[in-house]
């Protein structure tokens, strides 16, 4: 899949906690973890466990930076 979003981050999933409705992932990027919020049902339609690799795709108009 090509994708226009230029942020394509190769990653390792730490941990997946599932509520009712959302999950929490929180993905391993060279030694910094990158979490993200998605939705319950497609982290089960994903099969997203820890241990897999991922893509972390970041896709926003403000990127902040801070020295």
């Amino acid at each position: 899949m090509t994708l226009s979003a230029r942020n394509q981050l190769p990653g390792v999933v730490k941990s997946v906690v599932l509520g009712a409705v959302m999950a929490e992932i929180v993905v391993d990027v060279s030694g910094h973890e990158v979490v993200s919020v998605i939705t319950r049902h497609s982290a089960e339609a994903l099969d997203i466990k820890a241990g897999d690799d991922v893509t972390v795709v970041i896709k926003a108009t403000e990127v902040l930076l801070q020295k």
